[in-house]
């Protein structure tokens, strides 16, 4: 695997930070994650656009401009074999003496690099997950791609110490969303998604799905979703580049609807398997 480090593109086993990196010592950066479909990044302005966002949040300058991030991503993605890959960006504040403060000079760290993307398995998800809830402990600013992970570390490793594969998050009695994916609930034939906020991050998954929905007349509302809608769910979905749509079949132990995946999240998947093929490949 290849990586991109302030300039040099280099074997990411030769890749190297400094200790006193501001986001080794205190997590003070934001990352993006854009997937690479038969050689072509997915909606690579959406995700620089969000990065953006992410930039402003923390008060960093953006380092590059938009065509200038285009160019490193697309010479990372043609240095590797794979034709489907997943392109990590960070961006941290830069070395510096260890002082809470924002430093005054330093330069910001810029490190990329691509790896395989591995999607799940078709026989995957016909069998479906299972998840577990928890409160929603983390900070008031989700909507910030922060590098700082920890609280969805702890949060989703509840999950996978009773071998699940997701954590459902709750905060003041309403979804916000999993610890490492967006989550949607479907009740009699109706398909319902948290409202973007600062309390959560939406995946680009979370936008196709919705675009799809659109599309194809599923009815559909966006808006806040209460916990109790969600222990009483016909069907429960958790969403990612990785996942996809992915279906959640018990939950707390307790089975979601029927305990298999339901009629909307088999048509939802077919419907985003072609959009992949017809525009995500094209």
């Amino acid at each position: 695997m290849n990586a991109y480090l302030n300039g040099d593109f280099l074997p990411l086993t030769e890749a190297r930070v400094s200790a006193l990196d501001r986001g080794f010592v205190f997590g003070d950066g934001v990352y993006e994650l854009v997937p690479v479909y038969s050689g072509k990044p997915f909606r690579l302005n959406d995700h620089l656009r969000r990065l953006q966002a992410s930039l402003d949040g923390i008060r960093l300058a953006n380092p590059h401009t938009l065509d200038g991030w285009r160019d490193i991503i697309l010479q990372l993605v043609r240095m590797e074999e794979a034709p489907d890959q997943s392109v990590y960006i960070q961006v941290t504040r830069g070395v510096a003496p260890r002082d809470h403060a924002f430093p005054k000079d330093a330069v910001p760290t810029v490190f990329l690099f691509t790896q395989p993307l591995t999607t799940a398995t078709p026989e995957h998800k016909a069998a479906g997950v299972c998840a577990v809830t928890a409160v929603d402990y983390r900070w008031q600013r989700c909507d910030i791609k922060a590098i700082s992970l920890l609280a969805n570390i702890l949060l989703r490793q509840q999950a996978i110490d009773v071998g699940c594969a997701e954590t459902v998050m709750l905060r003041d009695g309403f979804l916000t969303e999993g610890a490492a994916s967006n989550i949607f609930v479907v009740k009699d034939g109706v398909l319902k998604a948290p409202p973007p906020s600062h309390l959560m991050l939406t995946g680009i998954t979370y936008d196709v799905v919705l675009e799809l929905a659109a599309k194809h007349g599923i009815p559909h509302e966006v808006r806040p979703v209460a916990e109790a809608e969600v222990r009483a769910a016909d069907e429960l979905w958790m969403t990612s580049s990785t996942k996809e749509i992915m279906a959640i079949v018990t939950l707390d132990g307790v089975p979601v609807g029927a305990g298999v995946p339901g009629p909307l999240a088999r048509r939802m998947d077919a419907l985003y398997q072609t959009f992949k093929r017809e525009v995500m490949r094209a």
